[in-house]
């Protein structure tokens, strides 16, 4: 039988030029490290739908009037912008919703700015005493929160309300997340409650009340004042940081006569309807969605947010105050990144 040298020339070549596969290797690790360092730290793909909210709120209207009155001048503004795939409405009461999704060739910026620019077009036939102007949204869904950091203890929704701005001032610092939103407290209000018979007997109206109190809670521009040769600008502040003080308003009724805003109405420093609720174990809590900057690493964001929390609460966070972290999208990217 006879002997047959066979040989496999690549692999020759590479016994031959060890230099060379040695390099190669080295090369190839280098660009995977780089790549895997590289690879987005997602829980989700950026999606990108081109679809554009407008929603418009009018508080006692039915949905009869909602629709002829803002729903109609929006979409026949709408609806001659090009590149328009559908067009649906809803509107119901107080509140009209209009939905424009675009062709997938239409950039999402680029459609939201024409859809801004058909409301700008039909602010002329929509009513004037709107509350707020129309609010137009593009679908985002990297304003999914990535984690919720719950505040809570044995202190009252004012004080409670102070920690959360602190976290929230120090956690929107970061490159990483757009906004922080708040849910569970309460703003502050200060409310003036007119008794009307009192009113009516000081020929006093609720238009007098208004003035009296907006031009004395003012700060203004009191000009210039050379000082060593610089000009210095002087303002005059007048805003109110006590509510007691304002019940020494005085007012003046259009036939000269002049009382004190304590008189006829009783100045109460309270909190807003609540309009938002967070529990968390059968317990009130403040809690702070964290909203994450699209294209921005995940993980990173997550690790950051936890050090402040760490940090806040080893140097500002009394020791009762419970700070609890929930919903890290992070856990599951972690596991599928290793």
């Amino acid at each position: 039988m006879q002997d047959l040298n066979k040989e496999f020339k690549p692999s020759s070549w590479a016994i031959n030029n060890k230099t060379t596969i040695f390099i190669l290797t080295i090369i190839i690790a280098l660009a995977g490290i780089g790549a895997y360092n590289g690879l987005p730290k997602e829980k989700f793909p950026d999606i990108v739908i081109p679809t554009i909210y407008v929603s418009t709120i009018y508080p006692g209207t039915s949905p009869e009037n909602m629709e002829n009155l803002v729903t109609k001048p929006l979409e026949k503004q709408i609806k001659a912008i090009s590149g328009v795939k559908k067009m649906t409405s809803n509107s119901v009461q107080d509140y009209s919703n209009v939905i424009v999704e675009f062709n997938t060739d239409v950039d999402v910026p680029i459609a939201k700015q024409k859809v801004k620019d058909a409301v700008d077009k039909a602010r002329v036939d929509l009513p004037t005493d709107l509350p707020h102007d129309p609010n137009v949204l593009e679908v985002d869904f990297s304003e999914i929160p990535i984690l919720f950091v719950n505040i809570s203890g044995n202190f009252d929704l004012k004080k409670l309300k102070v920690y959360a701005d602190l976290a929230k001032d120090r956690i929107e610092s970061m490159k990483e997340i757009t906004r922080v939103d708040i849910v569970g407290a309460r703003d502050r209000e200060i409310q003036i409650n007119v008794d009307m018979y009192k009113m009516q007997a000081a020929d006093i109206t609720m238009d007098d009340i208004y003035r009296a109190v907006n031009y004395e809670n003012l700060t203004i521009s009191g000009g210039v004042v050379s000082m060593d040769g610089m000009y210095r600008a002087v303002n005059i502040k007048g805003e109110y940081t006590d509510p007691q003080k304002i019940e020494n308003i005085v007012i003046r009724s259009m036939s000269g006569g002049e009382i004190y805003l304590k008189d006829i109405a009783k100045i109460d420093d309270t909190f807003k309807t609540k309009e938002s609720y967070a529990r968390l174990e059968h317990q009130n809590v403040i809690t702070l969605n964290i909203i994450k900057r699209s294209g921005e690493n995940l993980i990173d964001a997550s690790d950051r947010v936890r050090d402040i929390v760490t940090d806040l609460q080893k140097t500002k966070f009394p020791a009762n105050l419970k700070v609890t972290l929930t919903g890290d999208q992070s856990s599951q990217t972690r596991t599928t990144l290793h």
